[in-house]
């Protein structure tokens, strides 16, 4: 969970938090970022399934759209996106994609309306060129802002709502994939009901002077721990959710990806859409290959990288891989050759140069938990 970012290391609103704490902090997308704390991976992942944890995900890029003076914000921002944008009411969120012209993905990311504006939510490491993409793209239509020093917390797990409840009774109601404006310890927050684990959480986007003393409430709750980077990546792969730059990147379709069901119909039949016509062509005639779920046999990890095999020829590469605690065992996706793609299929896995059997299997592994009211 570490990356070689050339340059001087940023730090969230939180970096004193996670050095009080015994935080073991690594580089990643350009900040200094708890990997985990004292109680280790497995206590923490644990701990999320069962209670609420607290991760500090400050360094993703937080960015306001609004409407120039007769335009639409909605419309501006599908066209280069092939989410339903326009179909936003107040207060919805969309999870959709950045597309090519061949219809790669070059960043995926959560758009919620508040009513008068959008709010964007994208990826650490491709923020800046996301934002460069936005100005370049939506300059005569919208006033794009940038709002990377606003902190965003995220409290995910199934006793989330009933703590951030005390602190904003509001939030109780939302429903998975909502939002709402909410007054916590005095300051504006911006809370979606969303999240990476698969389970029932909040994304609370706090102005950056208000991210630490927010963060102290919560963690004095009993319910509630510090997570870091190691276990959030564990529970979104148990949750069967893609990881940019490792299952989805520039050569990667939504169709391959599994992504079709964040394309609505509309957008389907209607394009306009960067790569439109390879979705489209793709949905017509299948996608040469497609993400699957992966259960190896026995205790080996296949890793990032790893070849699947069937008989004796290679037909994909693992994605993403590791030890799933809810399951006590090992999981992997990755992508495979349409024809050796149903589920059941039985591949060999090469780890260390040595093949390991698996099967490919439906996702998630750990059934999702969302809060739909």
């Amino acid at each position: 969970m570490s990356d070689s970012s050339a340059g001087p290391l940023e730090r969230t609103p939180l970096y004193d938090i996670h050095r009080e704490l015994g935080a073991r902090l690594v580089p990643f997308a350009g900040y200094e970022m708890p990997v985990q704390y004292p109680t280790g991976i497995l206590a923490e992942h644990a701990h999320t399934r069962s209670a609420a944890g607290l991760f500090d995900v400050s360094h993703m890029g937080q960015v306001r759209l609004t409407a120039k003076p007769g335009h639409d914000a909605a419309r501006a921002l599908e066209a280069i996106v092939p989410g339903d944008i326009i179909g936003l009411e107040p207060g919805q969120q969309r999870y959709t994609q950045f597309t090519t012209a061949q219809a790669g993905i070059t960043d995926d990311l959560m758009v919620t309306s508040t009513g008068d504006h959008l709010l964007l939510v994208v990826n650490a490491a491709c923020k800046h060129a996301d934002l460069a993409h936005l100005q370049r793209s939506l300059a005569a239509s919208c006033e794009v802002e940038p709002m990377f020093a606003r902190g965003l917390l995220a409290l995910q797990g199934p006793l989330a709502s009933a703590v951030l409840a005390r602190f904003a009774p509001q939030v109780a109601t939302l429903k998975f994939m909502t939002g709402a404006f909410v007054i916590i310890d005095g300051a504006r927050c911006y809370v979606t009901r969303s999240g990476y684990t698969g389970g029932d959480g909040f994304e609370i986007s706090t102005p950056a002077d208000a991210a630490a003393p927010i963060a102290r409430k919560l963690l004095a709750e009993p319910e509630v721990k510090p997570i870091g980077l190691g276990a959030r990546d564990s529970l979104r792969l148990e949750a069967g959710l893609c990881l940019y730059g490792h299952d989805i990147d520039t050569t990667t379709t939504p169709n391959e990806a599994g992504l079709l069901w964040s394309i609505a119909k509309r957008r389907r039949e209607q394009g306009g859409f960067p790569g439109a016509a390879i979705v489209q062509r793709q949905i017509a005639e299948g996608a040469p290959r497609r993400r699957v779920g992966l259960l190896p046999e026995g205790k080996a990890i296949a890793r990032e990288g790893a070849e699947i095999v069937v008989s004796g020829a290679v037909v994909g590469k693992v994605t993403s891989g590791g030890f799933a605690p809810t399951l006590g065992r090992a999981v992997a996706m990755g992508y495979v050759a349409r024809a050796h793609a149903a589920n059941g299929t039985r591949v060999d896995l090469m780890v260390r140069g040595k093949p390991v059997v698996a099967e490919i299997v439906p996702m998630p592994f750990v059934k999702h938990a969302y809060y739909r009211g």
